[in-house]
């Protein structure tokens, strides 16, 4: 190639470390892995001397803002409120890109995982009200109706070629109407008592949240800042704070400004200027009008892509590789007393939660999913056969961030319940993952 190419003295070095180590960032199963890492540091440090110390951090005060602008929460209902706003940021950001141009956008199409998806999460709470009918932990119904993404993709990438591509596509979108479902639970039905000033200060600010996107307003920043606002009055109104991450996402752009012709033949007319300023002076710092040229292609490139689809690619890695694994640090490390197991068998919400995610999940899913296809309303992807659709079903009874996360809701003032429902999400977790893992294995080796 022509042209010279800068390299500082140990950029190559540092290219060789980085590169393997970007790859791995970037696989599937790494934020699944870096979950289950977490998970398991929590469990060990809250059976472990440094308990105390772990729960006595996650009830310290903390507080942002001074005098009457002042908020204090625990560090546990900082992370809980505050950092996972940042995860259901992303999760409304993959819905309203699922529902426009992915998977969700074709009616057909998107008819067979949303119909798995509802059975999905209808035969679970079923399951539990059925365990729990007439006890006081009924009011968990809604945790095990969602899946764990990050969890359930990861463990079904290990599998690697044993599954085919469609399998992950599938379960993909089921995950996500799944989300949307948790996500509609937690307003109608775990919302607290409601402040009606900050239901409406939270509607005027979504109001104005929508002008800006009807206005043409694309940068980020106007949006992050009444995103803030809206938090804080849902915070208020009683409606769980970190909806306003999923009403934040479906005010953002989702179209770009140029499309690909346009951006292509702005891009081409762009390059001839550099190259003709390339020739009077090729020193960019000397040379202004090319460096202008440069520019302006830069920011072309922007205008290309959808804000949203920005705003999703750069808030991945922070929540898969920061929020998510902080809330599993704060929300895993259940005491666990080995000499009482078997009261978790017999204890009703434990029993109810894992009953929903094993049982719930794997018939709820699978028999949706075989009754579409039998009266004839949709068909299954190309190379999938039911045995993938039946490990699947039981694979997506891995539960762990939506599930726990409810659970935080469903029983915030009875712990006793609180640590039965986490307990019950582990396991279940634990059994539907290793059991679809190793169905899933079986099937794809007797088919090679």
């Amino acid at each position: 190639m022509k042209g010279k190419e800068y390299l500082a003295p140990w950029e190559r070095a540092f290219d060789q470390v980085l590169t393997p180590l970007e790859e791995f960032i970037h696989r599937q199963t790494t934020s699944g892995i870096l979950l289950m890492l977490c998970a398991v540091a929590a469990l060990i440090i809250g059976n472990s001397p440094l308990a105390e110390i772990y729960r006595h951090a996650l009830h310290t005060e903390v507080t942002l803002g001074g005098g009457r602008l002042a908020l204090s929460m625990s560090l546990h209902h900082w992370i809980n409120d505050g950092l996972m706003a940042i995860f259901f940021l992303v999760v409304g950001l993959e819905l309203k890109r699922e529902l426009l141009v992915g998977e969700l956008a074709d009616p057909r199409q998107a008819l067979l995982p949303i119909s798995a998806a509802i059975g999905g999460m209808l035969l679970p709470a079923l399951f539990f009200l059925l365990v729990n009918q007439g006890g006081e932990g009924i009011r968990g119904w809604g945790i095990p109706m969602a899946t764990d993404i990050a969890f359930a993709l990861g463990a079904l990438a290990l599998l690697g070629k044993r599954v085919p591509p469609a399998l992950l596509t599938f379960l993909v979108a089921l995950a996500i109407v799944d989300d949307l479902g948790a996500v509609v639970v937690i307003a109608l039905f775990y919302t607290a008592k409601i402040d009606l000033v900050g239901l409406a200060a939270a509607g005027g600010v979504l109001l104005l949240l929508i002008a800006l996107n009807r206005g043409g307003i694309r940068r980020i920043l106007p949006y992050a800042l009444l995103g803030v606002l809206l938090w804080l009055a849902l915070l208020k109104s009683g409606v769980h704070a970190t909806l306003a991450g999923v009403f934040l996402a479906f005010t953002i752009p989702m179209k770009p400004k140029l499309d690909a012709m346009r951006f292509l033949a702005n891009a081409h007319s762009l390059l001839d200027q550099i190259r003709e300023a390339h020739e009077k002076e090729p020193n960019i710092i000397l040379n202004d009008q090319m460096r202008g040229r440069v520019t302006a292609l830069s920011d072309g490139a922007q205008l290309a892509q959808a804000p949203a689809q920005v705003l999703e690619h750069k808030l991945h890695m922070t929540s898969a590789y920061l929020v998510i694994p902080i809330f599993a640090l704060a929300n895993a490390g259940i005491p666990i007393d080995f000499g009482a197991v078997d009261k978790i068998f017999t204890n009703p919400v434990a029993l109810g939660v894992m009953a929903g995610l094993v049982l719930g999940k794997l018939i709820g899913i699978s028999c949706t999913t075989w009754l579409m296809v039998k009266l004839g309303f949709s068909h299954l992807p190309l190379g999938l056969r039911f045995s993938h659709i039946m490990g699947m079903s039981l694979m997506a009874g891995i539960g762990f961030t939506m599930s726990i996360f409810v659970a935080e809701l469903a029983f915030a003032g009875d712990p006793q319940s609180l640590l039965m429902a986490k307990t019950g999400v582990l396991l279940a977790s634990l059994i539907a993952g290793v059991g679809g893992f190793f169905w899933l294995r079986m099937i794809g080796r007797s088919a090679g």
